[in-house]
C-alpha cells in the first residue's frame, strides 16, 4: 500500500508546480500589460543626497514607497516616475534643479526639498508653475505665513512642539528658561511661538541665544561661558544635529552638563537620539528631548525592519543610521502622492504656455503652468489613509495634522522615554487612553524617573546664583529722621564705609540664612551725594523695574500698581493703612451721664411700654382684683406703679388672672435684660471707655476740612487723595516726634486731627505715646512690608518659602522684633486697641423683645375680650337694633365691666366679710370715709376693697349695708352711678 502512494504524490506535486509555472506566466502577461495601459507621471525629488542623513533617509523611504505601492495595488493606472535630483545642501542649487525639472522634465509634483531655508526659495516656484512642492522635512513655522496653496508641509510643524515642552517647564515649576537656537530661518521660525507659549505660563525668558550655523568652537565657547555668568540654568535648544552636536560637545567640556543644568531639546535634535555617535550622545546625557510620537503598529515595526536591511543595501558604510519620523514622514508623503496621482484625468498631461528650451536653466520664463497642478492639489488635500506613521489627514490647506509628542531621557549611549504630550490632555505616563486623565495636565507625577545631568536625579532649581558673577545689588531706603528702627545707614568717615542695619534688615539677612544655597549681596543706599534719599519709595522701586538694582530691602510695602512693574516675595509684617487719632478724656464730670448707656429711641420706647404694660394689667385685673379698683387717680397710680415695680422686683399687688400673669411674666423677662444690658453698658462707659478718640469718622474729617497727616516718601497721599481730601488738607511728617508736634498743633495751628499710616509705623507712634492716640476704623487693606524683585525672578519663591519658615519657627522673629520694635514700657496699653464709633444701646439691639411683649399683650387682651363678651352675651341678644338701643347696651356693658365679677373666687371669699361688717370695710380701705352728708337718696354701697359705694338709704346706712346684686338691669334693685375709677 504504501508502494502505491509514492507514484500518486508525484503525479500531485508535477501538477501543483506546473499550475504554478501557468500562473507566473499569466500573472507576468496580466502585470505587463496593464504597465502598457498605465501613464507615467513624472516627479521630482530634490533632496542633500551627498553627506545629509535626512536626504539619504529620505530617498531610501520614497524608492521604498513606490515600490510597495504598486506591488500592493498593480491595477492603478498611473505610474509614479522619480527624477532625483542632488541640492548639495545649497539654496541655490537646490533652487536651479527645480527650475530644471519644471522646465525640462515637466515634472507634476516636486518632492523636497530638505531643509526650511531651500523651501522658501521652491515655494514661489511651485505656486508659479502650478506643481505641487511636497517637503517631509522642512518644519519651520514660518513656512506657513508664504500662504501658498501649492505648498505641502507633510511634516509636524515646529510650532505644535512648543506647548510640551511648555509643560514640562511648568511641571517643574521652573520660572526662566534662555532659548539656544540657530541662527537662520530654520531657528528664527520657533522662537516666537516658544516665547509666546511660554509667556502664557508666566515662564520668563531673559536672554535669547542665538548661534551661527557656521559659528567657530571658540564662538560656541564664548556664548556658553556668557550663559554661565546668568542666574538661569535652564535651556532650550532648537538647532540642526551637526550643529547641537558641537554644543553639546563644547558645554560638557566647560562643565554646564553638570549638576543644576537643565537641558531640554527640539525634534530637530531628538528625532536623531538613535542616530547620533555614541561620544555625542555621552556628552548629552541627562538632557531631556521632545519628538513627534510615531505609534508601534505592525505596519510600523515591518516596515522600519525593511528600511533598515535596504538602507545598509544601498549605504554600506552608515550603520548608525535608523529610521526616524523624517524617514516616515517621506514615505508616507510618496503614498499620498501616489493616491493622489491615480484621481487625475488621463487626457490631460504635460504645461501649457511652454516657451523655447533654454540652455539656462535659470530662465523662469521658459516654464510654463501644470495642466493637472489645480485637480492634484485638491486631489492631494483630501487624502486619507492609515499610514506608517498612523492616521494621514492634511489640514489648513496642507499641513500634517497635529499628534501626540513622546518625552525621551538621554541615559549613556541611548535614550529611555519618560512620558508623552497630548494636545487635549498634556503630560501622561503612557498612551494607554483608558488609563490618561481627561483634563490637561502638567503634573510632573505623570512623568517616569529623569536623571538629571551630573548623573542626578535630583531635580534642579533651574537657576542658582553664579560664583563667577557680581554679587546682588539690593537698594536700600534711606531714613533722613525718623522710624530708623526699620531701616538704619550708619556711615563711617574714617573707613568711608557704610553699614545698614534695622529691622527690615535683619528679617533679610535671617531668610537668606535659612535658604538652601549660598547668596551673595551687597546693600546700596539709594542716596543722593549729600546723603539724602534720592526719590520717593515708587522711585526705587523702579530702579528694580530698569535694572539698576537686583533687589529692594526696606519697609516697601506690597501694593497692585507697584506689582505691575516688579515682584513681591510674602509679607513679613502686619499688613494695611489705619487711621490714628488723639484720644479725649471723658473722665469730666456729666450730670446727664446715666442717659448715656442708652439711645433717645431706646429710652422713650421703654417708657412707653412700662404704660402700656400698666394699662394691660390694669384691663385684666380690674373686674377681679380688689388692688386695681378705686377711684380713678387710684387706679392710675396702681397700675403705674405695678408696671415700674417690676423693674427692681418691689411689686406687691398678686396678679389673679391666668392672662394677666402670662403677660408679666414676658414682662419681667424683658425688664431683666434691659437692666442688665444697661447696667454693662453704665459700666463700660464709667470705666472701660473713659478715653475715646477724638474721631473715628473720615466723612467727618472730610466734612469739616480738618488736616491729615502722612508719612513723607510713602503712597499713602495717593490714597487719601482719591477719599477726597485737598492738597491743602495734607501735611507731611517724618518721624513720630513731628506726627506728635502736628497732633499737638491742630488743624486750627496748621497741624493736623488725624493721621494715616501703615500699621508698623502707627504700632511705633503707640509705644512711644503711650496713650495719647489710638487706632481706629478704617483700616485699608495693603499687602504689607515685602522684598521687591524683578518681574519673574527665581527668587521670589525661595525668599517667600524662606520667610514662612522664618515666621513659623518665631525664635528669630521674635528676637528681631524685640531688638528693633519693642522698646516701649507702653507695649501692653489697652489704648492700642480699635475702639469703636458708638457705645449706646439703641432700638435695633431690642426690637425683638419688645416686639415679644406686644404680640403677648395683645394675646392677653384679645383672650379677655372674648371671654368678657361671651359671658355677656345676653347684653347684646336684644332684638331692637335702633341706635339709641344699641348705645344703651354699650353702656350697660361698660357698666358692667366697671362692676365686679361676684363669680371671681377673690370676692367670693370676700362675700361674708362684706356683708356683715361695714366697718371693718371702711376700715379696710385706703381711701377716707365717706361724710353721711355726702350721702343722696339713691341706694349707694362701699365696696370694701374697691373703694366703691353704692347706698341704699341714709337711715340705713349705719344699720345694714344694700344686699349685693349683679344684676344691673332691675333699677328697683340699685340705682347705677357714673363709672368712679
Amino acid at each position: 500500500m504504501v508502494k502505491n502512494q509514492a507514484p500518486t504524490t508525484l503525479v500531485l506535486s508535477l501538477f501543483w508546480w506546473f499550475f504554478g509555472v501557468v500562473a507566473t506566466v499569466m500573472g507576468q502577461r496580466n502585470k505587463a500589460t496593464t504597465l502598457l495601459q498605465t501613464r507615467v507621471v513624472k516627479v521630482g525629488v530634490v533632496l542633500d543626497l551627498s553627506g545629509g542623513m535626512v536626504g539619504k533617509m529620505g530617498s531610501n523611504s520614497i524608492r521604498m514607497c513606490v515600490n510597495d505601492f504598486y506591488d500592493s495595488h498593480p491595477y492603478y493606472k498611473t505610474r509614479l516616475q522619480l527624477i532625483l535630483r542632488d541640492s548639495q545642501r545649497d539654496i541655490v542649487t537646490a533652487a536651479a534643479q527645480v527650475v530644471d525639472l519644471l522646465k525640462n522634465e515637466q515634472v507634476e509634483a516636486v518632492i523636497g526639498p530638505v531643509t526650511t531655508m531651500e523651501a522658501m526659495f521652491v515655494i514661489n516656484l511651485g505656486d508659479k508653475a502650478h506643481v505641487p512642492i511636497v517637503t517631509f522635512s522642512a518644519t519651520s513655522p514660518s513656512l506657513s505665513s508664504l500662504h501658498t496653496p501649492y505648498f505641502f508641509q507633510i511634516a509636524q510643524k515646529d510650532s505644535t512642539q512648543v506647548e510640551a515642552i511648555s509643560a514640562i517647564i511648568q511641571a517643574f515649576r521652573w520660572k526662566e528658561v534662555v532659548p539656544i537656537y540657530v541662527d537662520n530661518s530654520y531657528g528664527e521660525g520657533l522662537i516666537p511661538w516658544l516665547t509666546n507659549s511660554l509667556q502664557k505660563a508666566y515662564i520668563r525668558v531673559p536672554y535669547l541665544s542665538a548661534i551661527d550655523f557656521s559659528a567657530t568652537d571658540d564662538a560656541i565657547e564664548r556664548e556658553l561661558y556668557k550663559l554661565m555668568t546668568m542666574q538661569t540654568r535652564l535651556f532650550v535648544v532648537h538647532m540642526t544635529p551637526l550643529l547641537g552636536s558641537r554644543l553639546f560637545a563644547i558645554a560638557k567640556t566647560i562643565g554646564m552638563m553638570d549638576q543644576g543644568y537643565v537641558w531640554i531639546v527640539t525634534d530637530g535634535m531628538a528625532n536623531f537620539f538613535n542616530s547620533l555617535d555614541s561620544s555625542i550622545m555621552e556628552s548629552m546625557e541627562g538632557v531631556l528631548g521632545v519628538r513627534p510620537y510615531i505609534p508601534r503598529t505592525k505596519q510600523f515595526l515591518d516596515f522600519r525592519a525593511r528600511w533598515k536591511r535596504q538602507f545598509l543595501r544601498d549605504n554600506p558604510t552608515l550603520v548608525d543610521i535608523n529610521l526616524n519620523a523624517f524617514g516616515i514622514w517621506a514615505y508616507d508623503a510618496t503614498t499620498a502622492l501616489a493616491m493622489a496621482v491615480e484621481k487625475l484625468d488621463s487626457t490631460l498631461s504635460g504645461f501649457t504656455n511652454v516657451g523655447k528650451n533654454s540652455s539656462n536653466v535659470t530662465d523662469l520664463e521658459n516654464f510654463g503652468v501644470s495642466r493637472n497642478g489645480e485637480k492634484l492639489r485638491e486631489a492631494l488635500s483630501n487624502v486619507r489613509f492609515k499610514g506608517v506613521g498612523g492616521d494621514f489627514k492634511l489640514v489648513g490647506g496642507g499641513e500634517l495634522q497635529a499628534s501626540a509628542f513622546e518625552i525621551v531621557n538621554a541615559i549613556g549611549n541611548g535614550e529611555r522615554n519618560i512620558g508623552f504630550w497630548m494636545p487635549e490632555k498634556g503630560l501622561i505616563r503612557n498612551m494607554n487612553a483608558k488609563n490618561a486623565t481627561t483634563a490637561y495636565s502638567t503634573s510632573k507625577e505623570n512623568l517616569g524617573t529623569i536623571i538629571w545631568p551630573g548623573d542626578s536625579y535630583s531635580v534642579p532649581k533651574g537657576w542658582q546664583i553664579p560664583t563667577n558673577g557680581n554679587k546682588l545689588k539690593i537698594g536700600v531706603p534711606v531714613k533722613d529722621c525718623g522710624y530708623t528702627e526699620f531701616v538704619k545707614i550708619i556711615h563711617d568717615p574714617i573707613t568711608n564705609s557704610r553699614k545698614v542695619t534695622g529691622f527690615c534688615i535683619d528679617v533679610f539677612n535671617a531668610v537668606v540664612e535659612a535658604l538652601p544655597y549660598a547668596l551673595p549681596f551687597e546693600f546700596i543706599p539709594f542716596e543722593k551725594s549729600n546723603g539724602e534719599m534720592a526719590g520717593t519709595y515708587d522711585d526705587l522701586i523702579t530702579q528694580v523695574y530698569y535694572g539698576k538694582f537686583d533687589a529692594v530691602v526696606g519697609d516697601t510695602t506690597i501694593t497692585a500698581n507697584r506689582s505691575n512693574f516688579v515682584d513681591f516675595t510674602l509679607p513679613y509684617t502686619e499688613s494695611g493703612v489705619t487711621m490714628v487719632v488723639p484720644i479725649r478724656d471723658n473722665r469730666k464730670k456729666n450730670a446727664w451721664a446715666f442717659l448715656k448707656p442708652l439711645t433717645w429711641d431706646l429710652w422713650v420706647t421703654t417708657f412707653c411700654t412700662f404704660v402700656f404694660i400698666g394699662f394691660v394689667v390694669w384691663v385684666l385685673e380690674h373686674r377681679i382684683n380688689n388692688h386695681f379698683r378705686g377711684p380713678l387717680p387710684y387706679q392710675i397710680g396702681t397700675s403705674l406703679w405695678f408696671s415700674f415695680s417690676t423693674m427692681v422686683f418691689s411689686h406687691q399687688e398678686r396678679v389673679e388672672s391666668n392672662c394677666g400673669r402670662f403677660v408679666v411674666i414676658v414682662w419681667v423677662f424683658v425688664v431683666q435684660i434691659l437692666v442688665q444690658s444697661y447696667t454693662a453698658s453704665l459700666t463700660s462707659l464709667l470705666t472701660v471707655e473713659q478715653l475715646r478718640p477724638a474721631n473715628t469718622d473720615v466723612h467727618q474729617l472730610l466734612k469739616n476740612r480738618l488736616n491729615v497727616g502722612y508719612l513723607e516718601g510713602s503712597f499713602v497721599p495717593g490714597m487719601l487723595k482719591d477719599m477726597g481730601f485737598k492738597d491743602e488738607q495734607l501735611k507731611v511728617y517724618n518721624s513720630v516726634e513731628e506726627c506728635n508736634d502736628l497732633f499737638t498743633k491742630g488743624s486750627a495751628n496748621g497741624g493736623i486731627d488725624a493721621a494715616f499710616d501703615e500699621v508698623p509705623y502707627v504700632m511705633r507712634l503707640l509705644e512711644t505715646y503711650c496713650s495719647k492716640y489710638a487706632m481706629v476704623e478704617p483700616r485699608f487693606k495693603t499687602g504689607g512690608f515685602g522684598f521687591v524683585f524683578p518681574r519673574g525672578s527665581p527668587l521670589v519663591g525661595d525668599i517667600s518659602r524662606a520667610i514662612l519658615n522664618v515666621m513659623r519657627q518665631g525664635t528669630n522673629m521674635r528676637r528681631i522684633e524685640n531688638a528693633w520694635l519693642n522698646g516701649s514700657s507702653c507695649r501692653d496699653s489697652n489704648t492700642n486697641a480699635q475702639v469703636s464709633s458708638s457705645t449706646s444701646l439703641g432700638l435695633e439691639s431690642f426690637w425683638g423683645l419688645f416686639l415679644v411683649v406686644g404680640v403677648s399683650c395683645l394675646l392677653a387682651l384679645i383672650i379677655f375680650l372674648a371671654t368678657f363678651l361671651y359671658q355677656h352675651r345676653h347684653i347684646l341678644s336684644n332684638h331692637n337694633r335702633s341706635d339709641s338701643s344699641i348705645k344703651r347696651r354699650i353702656g350697660v356693658l361698660l357698666n358692667t365691666f366697671n362692676e365686679r365679677d361676684l363669680s371671681s373666687h377673690t370676692f367670693k371669699k370676700s362675700d361674708s366679710s362684706v356683708t356683715s361688717s361695714p366697718t371693718s370695710v371702711l376700715a379696710s380701705t385706703h381711701c377716707p370715709p365717706i361724710s353721711p352728708s355726702s350721702y343722696t337718696e339713691s341706694n349707694f354701697f362701699i365696696s370694701p376693697d374697691q373703694h366703691r359705694y353704692y347706698a341704699t338709704h341714709q337711715h340705713k346706712a349705719t344699720q345694714e349695708p344694700a344686699p349685693i346684686t349683679n344684676n344691673t338691669h332691675t333699677k328697683s334693685q340699685a340705682t347705677e352711678i357714673p363709672l368712679q375709677m
